[in-house]
């Protein structure tokens, strides 16, 4: 049987313990997990693709089956291209339900063979986004208990607080 591949898409501007958090759970859950890292023409990042995927691959580097790709363009086509038959998406509110829904609703209308799987984060990580912590590292807030380690030095030094 061919192994069962999910894509977790993103900006990850930066990579929080939440998305951390989602993509260790779904990989008990898939044998392979695709972070993908959107180029992200659409959204004026702090970070750039580079340092995105590199944050998440050191953040994840203790997940053997999970890998970081850039994706551009449709995240179906990515994830028909990678061998994936399921995407990932987090829920942390009713509101990301209702935009996830109807995404789903068009992915699935794209690419029938294409499941999405929601995942709601552990309790702790329910509130954060990556806008708002670039937000309160911006405005000189601690955000340590948001990130990992090499997230938070990669964070301070591009917002000048290293």
């Amino acid at each position: 049987m061919a192994p069962v591949v999910a894509v977790y898409p993103g900006t990850f501007d930066p990579i929080t313990l939440g998305h951390e958090d989602l993509v260790r759970r779904a990989a008990q859950l898939f044998d392979r997990v695709i972070v993908a890292v959107a180029i992200a023409h659409h959204k004026k990042t702090l970070f750039t693709l580079d340092e995105r995927m590199e944050m998440a691959r050191e953040a994840l580097a203790d997940c053997p089956q999970v890998q970081v790709e850039p994706f551009d363009g449709l995240v179906t086509e990515f994830t028909s291209a990678h061998g994936g038959t399921a995407m990932v998406r987090g829920l942390r509110s009713g509101t990301d339900f209702d935009y996830e829904f109807q995404l789903a609703g068009m992915n699935r209308a794209l690419v029938p063979k294409i499941e999405t799987v929601f995942l709601t984060p552990s309790s702790q990580y329910q509130f954060i986004s990556s806008t708002l912590v670039r937000e309160i590292a911006t405005l000189g807030g601690d955000v340590a208990q948001f990130i990992s380690p090499t997230v938070l030095r990669r964070l301070l030094a591009k917002v000048g607080r290293a």
